[in-house]
């Protein structure tokens, strides 16, 4: 992948980490950030080498959220309100789409936008030095990168709205108990554990088969019945049943050995699928 300003990217086993990078600013977003962040997971989408990305921040935190230099107008989209589209949300919404599954290690601080950009994200892992705080209505603002629908998704209704209301910053104890995470560790071990769980899909499953996993899960969120996902996986399974993926992961099964699953992401996706490449807004 090329060099990049913001962030740090490193392609090993099949695992993407990519590094934001700003650590005299904690990471703080910026437009900068934000068009690295958009590059990469299109560059990783398109490399069939990446089966998992990890996220990460350089330092001592993982995201500060929006990064506040400019003074109290930082917020100030007036004069652009009705075309204003947020940092963060350009970012949420693609990690939404994103065909490869993606794993927050959260080693310390993520606050406001910082915290709303995990939420996208498949699995979270936090550090015991991790931070949240979804502070918005403490700077005199609104949920933005799209947390209002993502937070009470993972976490419930009562949860998420306390922690908006309040706007309080939580320990990773809280953020465990809560339903945030999945894990804490202690710092040394927190991208080892984010490792550990990518390269166990990097190995053992087959790309296709997480992808389409992928989306259709994320689409069932806003269902309303079970019927819709009856539907969409009983249409996959019909494309993917006969496939040299499902071969070879029951003769690999039967023969004990490990799968080499022969479906590229690149190639492989079943025609048909319009809402699989739905692009995200993003800025002209």
């Amino acid at each position: 992948m090329p060099g990049y300003e913001t962030l740090r990217t490193a392609l090993d086993a099949g695992v993407l980490t990519v590094t934001l990078d700003r650590p005299g600013r904690l990471n703080a977003i910026t437009p900068a950030l934000v068009r690295e962040l958009l590059a990469v997971l299109d560059a990783a989408d398109a490399d069939d080498e990446v089966r998992a990305i990890i996220v990460t921040g350089a330092g001592r935190a993982f995201c500060a959220g929006a990064d506040l230099g400019a003074g109290g107008g930082a917020f100030d989209h007036r004069e652009a309100a009705a075309e204003h589209r947020d940092l963060g949300g350009l970012v949420a919404l693609r990690l939404y789409a994103s065909a490869k599954p993606v794993i927050a290690a959260v080693n310390g601080p993520a606050v406001g936008a910082g915290a709303g950009l995990t939420l996208p994200m498949d699995i979270r892992l936090a550090s015991t030095t991790a931070r949240f705080g979804f502070v918005y209505a403490r700077r005199g603002i609104v949920p933005e990168s799209a947390a209002a629908w993502f937070l009470p998704r993972a976490v419930g209704m009562q949860r998420a709205m306390e922690w908006v209301a309040t706007g309080r910053v939580f320990d990773a104890a809280e953020a465990l108990a809560g339903g945030l995470v999945r894990s804490v560790h202690e710092p040394d071990d927190l991208l080892p554990a984010a490792i550990a769980i990518a390269r166990e899909i990097a190995e053992n499953t087959a790309p296709v088969s997480v992808a389409l996993s992928r989306r259709l899960m994320w689409r069932m969120l806003g269902e309303a019945h079970p019927m819709a996902a009856h539907r969409l996986d009983s249409r996959l399974m019909g494309e993917l049943g006969g496939g040299p993926d499902a071969v070879e992961g029951i003769e690999s099964f039967l023969a004990k050995r490990p799968p080499v699953f022969p479906g590229r992401v690149s190639t492989g996706l079943p025609p048909g699928w319009p809402w699989w490449r739905e692009e995200p807004f993003r800025p002209a």
